[in-house]
Order: structure tokens, then sequence, then C-alpha cells
């Protein structure tokens, strides 16, 4: 298929695949990450791996229901953002994925390009109309304990790993994230389907 191997680029990259994509194999059909695109935040080889989807968007809650749960004014907002279902940790517990070009007292660095911030602040700079340019807000978090990934990714096959690009991670076309994530690495989905046990 053209395909490079997950395994050489985990090799080559196994220090961190922080700031990269995980691509959901038909390994995962019938889970709870069947299809997802997750966006890698940290990945050590002594603390696991912590990432958020970035194509499945939640309708409940809105954006505006949270913000008034949250108390943020003003009120309806003056900008909004896509409210997505991060991975099934902490589900409570929410995240703005956005550019770099804002930060706060609360945000981590994931590359140059790309901060996770887990404060308020940045929701208000949002609601105000201004942030960062962009920015998506995530409900939970997908984690792996140590070496738990690279066996994900080594020993079953689970995951793709691919590039991050703005469309990618902050496109607002859900459907279509996953096969583009693998139209990047030269991955035909229509090949994929119902096949598991390739490397």
């Amino acid at each position: 298929m053209g395909v490079v191997s997950p395994k050489n680029i985990v090799k080559k990259t196994v220090s961190s695949l922080a700031g990269m994509l995980l691509v959901a194999t038909p390994v995962l059909e019938g889970t709870s990450f069947a299809r997802t695109v997750i966006y890698m935040c940290a990945h050590t080889a002594d603390g696991g791996a912590m990432g958020v989807v970035v194509n499945r968007r939640l309708l409940r809650p809105d954006l505006e229901e949270l913000l008034e749960q949250l108390q943020i004014k003003p009120f309806p907002p003056i900008r909004r953002v896509d409210l997505f279902s991060g991975g099934p940790v902490s589900e409570e517990h929410g995240f703005v994925l956005h550019s770099s070009d804002w930060k706060g007292e609360e945000s981590m660095c994931v590359t140059d390009n790309m901060t996770l911030t887990a404060s308020k602040d940045v929701l208000k700079e949002i609601a105000e109309g201004k942030g960062p340019q962009d920015a998506l807000l995530v409900m939970g978090h997908s984690g792996w304990d140590v070496g738990q990934l690279e066996e994900e990714i080594l020993r079953y096959d689970a995951w793709f790993i691919a590039p991050a690009t703005r469309d990618l991670v902050f496109g607002t076309d859900q459907t279509t994230k996953w096969r583009k994530a693998l139209a990047l690495i030269g991955v035909d989905p229509a090949r994929l389907v119902g096949q598991s046990g390739y490397a």
C-alpha cells in the first residue's frame, strides 16, 4: 500500500509523539476509539501519554450551556468554538487546545504552534471575541500508562501516526478528518475496512 510502517516511526520518535496525530486502524473498530483522530499532547518514556480526540463533536452540552454553567460572560458569547469529546478519562474536565498565539498561566506548550490550556481564562477571552486564532474545547482526554501506547502501536497495530496539520486539528468537517489523516500518510481507507493484522 505504500504505507510507512508505524513501527519505524515509533522507533525514530521514541522520545515523544507529542504534537503528532494518532489515527485509529481497523483493529479499533467496535470500540469507543473507532475511526478517531487523536492529537497527542504529552508522551514520555516514564510518564505515559495523553491526547485529545479532535473528530468527535459533542452535541450536549453545547458551548453556550457550558459557558452559562461556568458563569462566563458575555452571554451569549461573541465568539464560538466547537466542543469535542476528548476521550473517556475525566470527561467532566475541559481543556482548550489552541494555537500558541495566546498563553495563560495554566497553559502547557505542546509544540511551538500548539498549546493546551486547562483554565477558564482562555474561555473568557474566546467569549469576548479574543483569545487564540484557532481553538477547540474538549471534555475529557485519552490517556495511556507507561509503555501502553507503544504496545498498542507496535504489538497490536492499533494506531497509525500522522503529522498534525491545522486542518486536521481545527477543521470543521469532522466526518472527513479520519480519511484525510489516512490520506496524508498514503493509506487508502477503502483498502483498510475490515482488515486487521497488518504492519
